[in-house]
């Protein structure tokens, strides 16, 4: 049984970098097990990232699929911080910056892949 090898270029770097930012800094808010949102989220960008670059085999033929979900779930994350997120904190910012920025090189990692 072979896996397809994903090849990483600048792109999967920047996007690994990316994601593992946001999920450290969704990580480190947690504070109590009150916080389970921000639990989830950092674990839902290193599960993704996971499903995205490793060799899994169920992903093997799905990355593309896996990187809008990837997408989705930052522009997610972006949206609930605009409607419920704490705005006073200069880190919610950062963060946004890097889940934005995040997205559009997922974009174009899709757009290179597919061509």
């Amino acid at each position: 049984m072979t896996t397809q090898q994903t090849k990483i270029g600048g792109l999967g770097i920047g996007i690994i970098i990316l994601t593992l930012a946001t999920a450290i800094i969704h990580l480190t808010l947690v504070h109590s097990l009150m916080d389970i949102a921000f639990i989830l989220n950092g674990l839902g960008y290193l599960a993704l990232l996971a499903a995205l670059y490793l060799p899994i085999p169920l992903f093997a033929g799905r990355r593309s699929l896996v990187r809008f979900a990837l997408m989705g779930f930052a522009a997610l994350t972006i949206i609930a911080w605009i409607a419920i997120g704490d705005k006073t904190w200069w880190l919610g910012y950062v963060a946004k910056v890097i889940e934005i920025v995040l997205i559009i090189l997922l974009w174009l990692e899709n757009q290179r892949s597919s061509a």
